[in-house]
């Protein structure tokens, strides 16, 4: 199923990335099973029997219950043991799997987790190499060893960066950094989920900006762009840490307020109205804005709950401008509550 939600598309393709992996490891393991069983290193053939059983277990439940089983680590203790055991036992033939467990111990856990993980294990195989191999093998071993390691490391960290910053692209407006639509329903899903679950209230505000295609018409779309920018920088001020603002449109603004009663958020959408107004923009600039607000209820979607907020702005935009409506949620979804309108001029 394709998702909207960038977060939601990154960790399905680390999932996939950590299913193959697995699918792969098993496919490589399985048959050294009866190899070392043949041999006679029964507490190997063990360990990769073990190892096996828990590819199978992680693919189980990422195919059927979306669930990721032990987080990696048990595929990062499991594959350095047989690494380390089978050249101690083996020789050369068990130096060779330390390559691809130093990799796949980067693609399964955590840049730190993993970072951790590898120095202790390079720390065992130069140990068991000191006494199996002859000195110069040793340092060859120990360098190509680290050198894997710091390569690995590197394009690991390169790709963390990378995915961070594409879904900061993605998930953000890059005009004003305030987030946009691709996590709208998510959000908004989420807080209707603890309005439902345990009787945590949520409410929303919309925001915009009054006449503001007279500046772009008189001043430029590179003047409407700087106030754009400051106003966000002026509502992001007023803030929580939990408040989540974003860019839905042209000047308009929406504030997700986790744990916020309706007329708390009344209070605020004053007080950022006003901050609004307050100063001008780039000297001469005065705007004003209107804002709606209400409050999740019980039984709702997500697009109801955002419709009535958007039918207050709409109504405080044809009052006048310049001030805050109130809209009141009604259990029957297609019957809008109450308003109540407060002008701040």
């Amino acid at each position: 199923m394709k998702a909207s939600n960038p977060t939601l598309v990154v960790l399905g393709y680390r999932r996939q990335i950590v299913y193959h992996l697995h699918f792969w490891a098993l496919v490589a393991a399985a048959p050294l099973i009866l190899v070392q069983w043949s041999l006679d290193h029964k507490l190997l053939a063990a360990l990769l029997a073990l190892f096996c059983v828990n590819a199978v277990a992680v693919m189980a439940c990422l195919r059927w219950r979306q669930k990721y089983l032990f987080e990696g680590r048990f595929f990062a203790i499991l594959a350095a043991l047989c690494a380390v055991y089978s050249t101690a036992i083996n020789g050369y033939p068990g130096l060779y799997w330390s390559y691809p467990v130093i990799a796949s111990i980067f693609f399964l856990l955590s840049l730190r987790e993993a970072c951790i993980s590898n120095i202790l294990f390079i720390g065992a195989m130069a140990m068991v190499s000191f006494g199996q191999f002859p000195e110069p093998d040793f340092w060859r071993i120990v360098f190509s060893l680290a050198l894997t390691c710091i390569f690995v490391l590197v394009f690991a960290w390169l790709v963390g960066r990378l995915q961070t910053e594409l879904t900061r692209l993605a998930t953000t407006d890059p005009l004003t950094g305030c987030l946009n639509r691709s996590q709208l329903a998510d959000i908004l899903n989420s807080q209707i989920q603890l309005r439902e679950r345990y009787e945590r209230v949520s409410s929303l505000i919309l925001i915009d900006l009054d006449h503001f295609k007279a500046v772009n018409d008189r001043w430029g779309h590179v003047a409407g762009d700087n106030v754009l920018q400051e106003a966000a920088n002026r509502l992001r001020r007023r803030l929580r840490d939990s408040d989540q603002l974003f860019r839905i449109g042209g000047e308009e603004f929406m504030l997700v307020l986790p744990e916020t009663r309706q007329k708390d958020a009344e209070t605020l959408a004053h007080q950022l109205l006003t901050t609004i107004s307050a100063g001008p923009f780039l000297e001469d600039i005065q705007l004003t804005a209107s804002a709606g607000v209400t409050e999740v209820i019980k039984g709702e979607t997500w697009s109801t709950w955002l419709n009535r907020a958007d039918q207050a702005l709409y109504s405080a935009k044809s009052k006048g401008r310049n001030r805050t409506v109130t809209l009141r949620g009604s259990m029957d979804s297609d019957a809008p509550g109450p308003e109540n309108a407060t002008n701040l001029s």
